[in-house]
């Protein structure tokens, strides 16, 4: 660990220049590692070197749920507290958590209108989709509009490429759909040939493995690490499907000195606030639709619809442009779901501190 530094771990220009020359003098970056329902962990380096430290998640619970820390997230530590012999949680208080250079985020599963932070300050997300019955072209682009809202390079990784010999065609699917990005075709048990990502995991890079439960995350995790870090598990023979492995979000060093954040496999990926990184998946769309008759064309049959055009000249298909419709159609309804509930959190708000300084009143007599 002592050939580590505040730059492996990410630290870079964007950090720095949001501090002044006393912050620094006063305060240690520290980056998120982990989060867990009580607490968080993070790395950075303190008067002692690397030093983990854990935190406990009450400083943010009056926070918005986009604003509380997440995976890579860099929190100020004051120095002073890292110089007690016994380091006690209650000494360790953040003072504050740094701008964000990225952010990926989800609406949460289920029923309730939240949104759940995945990572923050990624710089290069790694879509993986594995060259079986789980590739999906229609999931890879949520993953890519996810890349491009947040303003991440994307690569997409088919995995499990020594169990078929019809690899080249996955790729192909890919792209034909997608000309400009970049795919790379690998056996994740074989470090040798992770030889092409090592460009995307140099020292300072941070990287976020993203895809489905079992389609070899955490081998690739493994193999980039050069170690046997993250459990892993066969493929169901009867389906082609990987096991479930990773549970949490958590940071790894990677063996070429970027750090990788690996995350549970998601079976749910609902877009919310997402708009313009759909438009950007689907530029070819985009831009056939300036030449549309009509500025507000929906591309449903309107007349004169260039969009509809290119897909009856075979020229776009048809699969693309049924999923823009359905990525535009749910990031819109969970956008409008969110934006009503932070309404009434903020209505909510305003009111217990009302009742808060009623109560203060009347206990003063008045």
């Amino acid at each position: 660990m002592s050939s580590f530094s505040l730059q492996s771990l990410g630290w870079n220009h964007f950090f720095q220049q949001q501090l002044s020359f006393e912050q620094l003098e006063q305060y240690l970056p520290f980056r998120v590692s982990q989060v867990h329902r009580s607490q968080l962990e993070c790395l950075g380096f303190g008067l002692e070197g690397l030093q983990k430290l854990e935190l406990p998640l009450y400083f943010w619970r009056d926070e918005m749920p986009e604003q509380r820390p997440t995976v890579g997230d860099w929190l100020l530590i004051n120095r002073h507290s890292l110089s007690e012999k016994q380091v006690s949680q209650l000494l360790l208080q953040p003072i504050q958590r740094l701008e964000r250079k990225s952010l990926i985020k989800r609406m949460r599963a289920g029923i309730s209108s939240e949104i759940q932070l995945i990572a923050a300050n990624i710089d290069t997300l790694l879509i993986v989709t594995s060259c079986n019955e789980e590739f999906s072209i229609n999931r890879v682009e949520r993953y890519l509009a996810l890349a491009a809202e947040a303003e991440i390079h994307p690569v997409v990784i088919l995995t499990k490429a020594d169990l078929t010999d019809q690899a080249e065609e996955f790729r192909q699917q890919l792209y034909h759909s997608h000309p400009h990005l970049i795919v790379e075709t690998v056996n994740a048990t074989d470090p040798a040939q992770l030889d092409a990502l090592r460009l995307w995991c140099g020292n300072g890079q941070s990287l976020a493995l993203v895809g489905s439960s079992g389609v070899g995350k955490s081998t690739l995790t493994n193999s980039l690490m050069g170690q046997q870090d993250q459990l892993t598990q066969g493929i169901r023979e009867a389906d082609s499907k990987g096991r479930h492995t990773t549970t949490s979000r958590s940071l790894h060093w990677l063996a070429d000195g970027g750090v990788l954040l690996d995350t549970p496999g998601m079976r749910e990926l609902q877009l919310v606030d997402s708009e313009t990184g759909i438009r950007q998946t689907f530029s070819e769309i985009e831009q056939r639709a300036k030449q549309c008759r009509f500025q507000d064309c929906q591309h449903q049959g309107e007349p004169c619809c260039k969009v509809i055009e290119a897909v009856e000249q075979g020229i776009l298909d048809s699969r693309q442009l049924e999923n823009y419709h359905k990525l535009m159609t749910e990031q819109a309804r969970n956008s409008e779901s969110l934006t009503e509930k932070r309404s009434k959190d903020r209505a909510l708000g305003r009111f217990y501190q009302s009742a808060k300084k009623s109560s203060r009143l009347h206990k003063k007599g008045f």
